[in-house]
């Protein structure tokens, strides 16, 4: 497996995000531009995506959900063969197969991409299971979001890998929304962390749009996983600033709750930190933008340059 990145100074956080944020906003105008299929964005949300994810190391792996760019990006994936794979083009990383809701890369220890809400947890302990058998090092990471929360399987998987002591680290992004639905409409209560206790599991919440807060409480819930060889739940408090699918045009959102959370945007919220400590300049925050801005272009001509697959791939790669 390609080792990832582990530069995790907030700087090359900050750096990461921005190319999460415009490789997603990009697809999101060309969808708009009627160039491109519908997918399911994180914006908002790169904080909780980039600080667990540098806090993975090389062996570990991920399973995760229909907002995965965030994840797929902070691990090391190419943008152009995620985009390619959106489009459904030859070099994308499942030959386009998969589009942007099912991708795997087996070399970035990124498992699966499910578009079923809950489909990951009901794997995870499967491949912890595994690697435990097999004496395999790593743990094994789970994004799901609140809306999985509520399915049976998030408690069925819970309880099976605190009796079974699986290493998971189980990483609920709580963005408040389940689809078109409030949280607030389908549960009680503020925090799914809370249900950890009833498994005799560890588990916190931290504030999801800070990217320095999410990375320190993830290497802390890794480092307890690594020690006992049990199971942790993390929750991070966070926010989707876009629609489900694209395009949405998010009118069943609170205006008044959707400002509340633009005002706490985790990128300018980790550029300000970073300008106010002198840790960055006006010059150099702009170059990590056009950088971003860059990549992503040449991620796009990527793609586009790519071929759809031959007709003879519609059999190969299938399990039957």
């Amino acid at each position: 497996m390609t080792a990832t990145d582990h530069d995790t100074s907030p700087r090359a956080m900050l750096e990461c995000m921005l190319l999460i944020r415009a490789y997603e906003e990009k697809l999101a105008s060309l969808n708009a531009g009627g160039n491109q299929p519908g997918t399911c964005t994180a914006v908002g949300q790169e904080a909780s995506a980039v600080g667990v994810v540098k806090a993975l190391g090389a062996d570990d792996r991920i399973l995760t959900n229909h907002r995965s760019a965030g994840h797929l990006l902070a691990r090391g994936a190419d943008a152009g063969r995620m985009m390619a794979e959106v489009m459904g083009k030859r070099d994308g990383y499942c030959k386009g197969k998969s589009g942007s809701l099912h991708i795997s890369a087996k070399e970035l220890g990124v498992i699966l991409t499910s578009t079923i809400v809950g489909g990951e947890l009901s794997l995870a302990t499967g491949v912890a299971l595994s690697m435990t058998m097999q004496r395999q090092p790593g743990i094994v990471a789970c994004f799901f979001g609140d809306g999985a929360a509520c399915e049976g399987i998030f408690h069925e998987s819970l309880n099976l890998a605190s009796v079974w002591n699986l290493p998971i680290l189980y990483v609920c992004e709580n963005n408040q929304w389940q689809a078109f639905v409030h949280r607030r409409e389908t549960m009680h209560g503020e925090y799914v962390s809370a249900h950890a206790a009833a498994y005799g599991m560890a588990s916190a919440t931290v504030d999801g749009n800070d990217a320095q807060a999410v990375f320190a409480a993830a290497q802390k819930a890794i480092a307890t996983i690594r020690d006992t060889g049990k199971p942790y739940l993390l929750e991070t408090w966070t926010y989707r600033l876009r629609g489900h699918f694209e395009p949405d045009d998010q009118s069943y959102v609170d205006a008044q709750e959707l400002a509340f959370w633009r005002e706490r945007d985790p990128i300018p919220r980790l550029s300000q930190r970073l300008l106010a400590d002198l840790s960055l300049t006006v010059s150099e925050l702009e170059a990590m933008r056009l950088r971003a801005g860059e990549q992503v272009e040449q991620a796009l001509a990527f793609a586009q340059a790519s071929p759809f697959p031959e007709l003879a791939e519609l059999t190969t790669d299938v399990y039957a």
